[in-house]
């Protein structure tokens, strides 16, 4: 880039020779560009009728999904634009969970109607301001439409997670994994005093996948079940009402540190150390002991003379067992995770624990800790012939966990398949009468974007599309129409509250505010400067190898 010089002066150059500027006109065009082709990967993954996308990620594996986040997760894009449409999935999986393909679609279409408005030579900010609007206006629209919802009726619940998972794959277990979703969600839930719910499925309902059995199988335990066996064969392996102590501190002698050198003089000292070591054991053996537990869980290691002296006073021993899953055991067995043998008292031994089982599955043994009372975490036991069957049915269950968790926080529901983005389209294009300037043009085109939603379902199924927008546009023009969709299975239109095809409140708005947002993000953008340094041309900067391989929690575990 070159500054002319006034005066007959040369002109000084400022960015480097190597970087490339898109400006103005141009730069919209080709965010416009980038976010249209993210938003055509997903829309055919979008309804009962969805296609799945088979993507071969870096490492040789496969991925099989319909899962929009997991799509887009896998994909490796280099344009800014689209990264930043990428981005949305992952905010909206993380926030609610459900909506990930919609939003992109809607982000997509959001930018793609705004094409036109810059021909017509409208200014960006214009453009904004109409989308903010109607954006505000949208929600507003939203929450007269919603309706509340009896969470306390199981059936209720029932409908409304049925509906978000039968776009999904395992929809053809029928009510299975929703009713295991509510079991799950249901057990987690914890109410503050302050009468908040917290809900955090993430780490206390932990998805156990194994490979083998009948998808019918699957189950959620009313306790918690872990992959580890006992330390000693003649260790009890079935205790009804067992004692449970949990413990975080290893059951062997510590070693030093660092390198320790020991220099003993006499034969006879070398035994006391010896002697010490074991009389240090013993000791920590008899603190355990002393409050009588039946089953002891260490997430250290547990020595053979400490197994020794356990194994005589009749208890079972699991040792180095995960920090999270010690925490799920904390919670449904009432102990208490204790650091030092010493402090151990009765009040921190768990007892509310009903029958404490080691079984053989497939060729592993499993932990069962179950029939529990009143637990507050548990584990739910995926089976599936192959890894891709349980990968993907993992995946449709923690879309089902986060329906189940936003409607106990938030129990408000929309009718879904298409009726409610009908609605809102002509309850927007009426207001938009009203707007003066050429701010009613960026405000209609909301309207019209947001029909991009029934379209692709009907696209999805097969139907005549053209036909079935044109009756939806007429059912809903006229006053009480609110609940008139798309059958995503039949292709027809239908009364969807009728049906049961729902949406959750908290994911319609959280997709609206997202896709709306981040269109007029992207369409505020005037220059895009991408400088490449010389260091970096050769190939590609360098990660530090250990920042790579930091993950947090579950993921570090195990």
């Amino acid at each position: 880039m070159m500054m002319g010089g006034g005066g007959g002066h040369p002109g000084v150059f400022v960015l480097n020779k190597n970087t490339k500027r898109e400006q103005g006109r141009k730069a919209q065009l080709t965010n416009i560009a980038a976010g249209k082709t993210v938003a055509s990967i997903v829309r055919t993954t979008l309804g009962p009728k969805a296609m799945l996308k088979m993507l071969l990620d870096p490492m040789g594996g496969i991925v099989m999904t319909n899962d929009g986040n997991a799509i887009l997760r896998e994909i490796d894009v280099t344009h800014p634009a689209a990264k930043n449409m990428i981005e949305l999935s992952r905010a909206q999986d993380e926030e609610v969970g459900d909506g990930t393909t919609s939003v992109i679609i809607l982000a997509g279409e959001m930018l793609g109607v705004a094409e036109p408005l810059l021909e017509k030579k409208l200014h960006p900010t214009l453009i904004v301001s109409g989308y903010m609007q109607a954006l505000d206006d949208a929600l507003k629209e939203l929450r007269s439409i919603a309706y509340e919802i009896d969470i306390n009726s199981p059936e209720a619940v029932r409908e409304v997670v049925r509906g978000a998972i039968d776009t999904k794959f395992s929809s053809r277990w029928g009510p299975l994994i929703s009713d295991m979703a509510i079991k799950a969600t249901k057990t987690v839930c914890i109410e503050k005093a302050d009468g908040r719910k917290e809900i955090d499925i993430k780490r206390y309902a932990k998805v156990e996948k194994i490979s083998g059995g009948e998808l019918s199988e699957c189950e959620v335990l009313d306790g918690v079940m872990f992959n580890k066996d006992i330390t000693h064969p003649r260790m009890r392996r079935i205790i009804k009402k067992p004692r449970v102590v949990l413990l975080d501190c290893p059951l062997e002698y510590k070693k030093g540190e660092s390198q320790t050198n020991v220099e003993i003089t006499k034969e006879s000292d070398w035994e006391k150390l010896l002697q010490q070591e074991e009389d240090e054991m013993k000791k920590v053996c008899d603190d355990i002991i002393r409050v009588k537990p039946d089953v002891v869980i260490t997430e250290k290691g547990v020595s053979d003379l400490a197994q020794h002296f356990l194994l005589k006073a009749n208890i079972s021993v699991i040792r180095r067992i995960r920090k999270t899953d010690n925490n799920r055991i904390s919670r449904v067995t009432g102990a208490h995770i204790c650091n030092r043998t010493e402090e151990l008292t009765e009040a921190m031994v768990g007892s509310k624990c009903g029958l404490f089982q080691v079984k053989k599955i497939g060729d592993e043994y499993f932990t069962f800790m179950t029939e529990c009372e009143d637990p507050k975490a548990c584990s739910v036991i995926l089976r599936g012939a192959s890894r891709d069957v349980l990968n993907e049915v993992e995946r449709n269950l923690q879309d089902a966990f986060c329906v189940a968790r936003n409607i106990i926080l938030e129990p408000r529901m929309l009718p879904g398949g298409g009726a409610t983005e009908m609605e809102l389209a002509a309850r927007l294009k009426e207001k938009a009468k009203g707007i003066p300037g050429t701010r009613q043009f960026a405000y209609r085109a909301v309207a019209d974007a947001l029909e991009v939603i029934p379209r692709s379902l009907a696209h999805n199924c097969g139907a005549d599309v053209i036909r079935i927008m044109t009756d939806l546009r007429a059912r809903h023009a006229v006053s009480g129409g609110v609940n008139w969709g798309i059958d995503g299975t039949k292709g027809v239109v239908a009364d969807v509250k009728a049906l049961g095809i729902m949406d959750t409140f908290a994911v319609k708005q959280q997709t609206l505010k997202t896709a709306v947002e981040a269109a007029a993000m992207l369409l505020r953008i005037d220059d895009i400067i991408s400088g490449i340094s010389k260091k970096k041309r050769g190939d590609g900067p360098q990660q530090p190898a250990h920042d790579q391989d930091e993950t947090f929690g579950d993921a570090r575990d195990g």
